[in-house]
């Protein structure tokens, strides 16, 4: 049974429609849409804020124009423009699949949407979104803002961080989808999710849907979306070794392709185990990973970082390799480099924060040890 009546559907869709046509925000996403153009935004805008994808995105598409440019592009160079970005799994996604566009589909973003959903990284949301934005396909794309606005729309009681919740949101975006418009209405319940519907203090009084929100009527919107409570992360202590040769050079090592931040630079290191002071977690990591021992000194700095799923202190030591070369074991790659020579590289934030650490330290005799 449909969750609107006819009337107040078409209402919903053209009171959202109406507000989003005087109100839309400028973003370049918006202009000069091809299916490629919008693939990237919305590969980008995943667990990312407009503002700081916006700049990422214009200097992204000033390097990699199209999809060839960014297929036969290195990955090292598809990360490095990535650096600071985050979730860089996007990024590794977004090269392997416009190789197979040009490999399979001739380099034309395919139309299909089983083939749309065929690409790495793509899911049903993307796949939606794209679609309809692109190609005028009439799917309902669900991203977390559309489920907020959704959720407050009906007042769901249902846990959202359930399946059949988010399914719940699904059929009732369906449900609302204007036949025909689905890209600009996709876009519009968006748009009303980032600006209006906000996580906190929504601004219900400038919303086109209040006169039909159950939860604004209830007059407490923010306990909408219903979720269970968070568990705790976890915080972890992360070591990394500061290795610096007898030029000045650092040791770095680019990361496994399969394991977290995968394919990116850092300063070696890793987890430290219960039982173990710091030094001996450099010392260690260092000999699994990269098979040199190292003499570890001085503290250099401690950086706290968060993840999606936990946080870290990662210490930074000084340190100098006194037996053996350096071998890739446990890890992809790995280069001795100056610190202008960095710039050629791809890091995760935490290290990016190391790097400019190390940049505003004293040169003198370059005393690093």
């Amino acid at each position: 049974m449909p969750a609107f009546d006819s009337s107040v559907r078409a209402l919903l869709q053209q009171s959202l429609l109406r507000w989003f046509r005087r109100t839309a925000r400028d973003l370049p996403w918006r202009r000069k849409r091809t299916p490629y153009r919008v693939w990237l935004a919305e590969v980008m805008l995943q667990q990312t804020r407009v503002e700081q994808a916006r700049d990422y995105y214009i200097r992204f598409l000033k390097r990699f124009p199209t999809i060839r440019s960014l297929a036969v592009a290195p990955q090292r160079d598809v990360l490095k423009h990535w650096e600071g970005l985050g979730y860089y799994t996007r990024a590794r996604n977004l090269h392997a699949a416009a190789q197979k566009i040009m490999r399979e589909h001739g380099g034309r973003f395919p139309r299909e949407p089983d083939a749309i959903r065929a690409l790495p990284g793509v899911g049903a949301y993307t796949a939606a979104a794209v679609g309809s934005l692109a190609f005028g396909h009439d799917a309902a794309a669900v991203d977390g803002n559309v489920l907020r606005a959704i959720s407050r729309l009906v007042a769901l009681e249902s846990d959202i961080t359930k399946p059949s919740a988010r399914a719940q949101v699904q059929a009732l975006a369906d449900e609302l989808l204007p036949s025909g418009r689905a890209g600009a209405f996709n876009e519009a319940v968006m748009e009303l999710g980032a600006r209006i519907c906000t996580p906190r203090k929504p601004k219900c009084a400038r919303c086109p849907w209040r006169p039909w929100c159950a939860a604004a009527v209830s007059g407490d919107p923010e306990r909408y979306p219903v979720k269970a409570r968070k568990r705790k992360v976890p915080h972890k202590h992360v070591g990394a070794g500061l290795v610096v040769d007898r030029r000045g050079r650092f040791l770095i090592a680019q990361r496994l392709e399969d394991s977290m931040l995968g394919g990116l630079w850092e300063f070696p290191g890793g987890k430290q185990e219960p039982g173990e002071t710091m030094e001996q977690c450099i010392a260690r990591e260092l000999r699994e990973e990269l098979a040199i021992v190292v003499s570890v000194g001085a503290h250099a700095l401690t950086v706290s970082h968060a993840f999606s799923h936990f946080t870290m202190d990662l210490h930074a030591y000084f340190a100098r390799v006194v037996q053996g070369r350096p071998r890739a074991v446990h890890c992809a790659d790995w280069r001795w480099v100056t610190l202008a020579e960095m710039d050629e590289f791809a890091f995760g934030r935490a290290d990016q924060r190391i790097i400019e650490f190390l940049r505003a330290l004293p040169r003198t005799g370059q005393n690093w040890k």
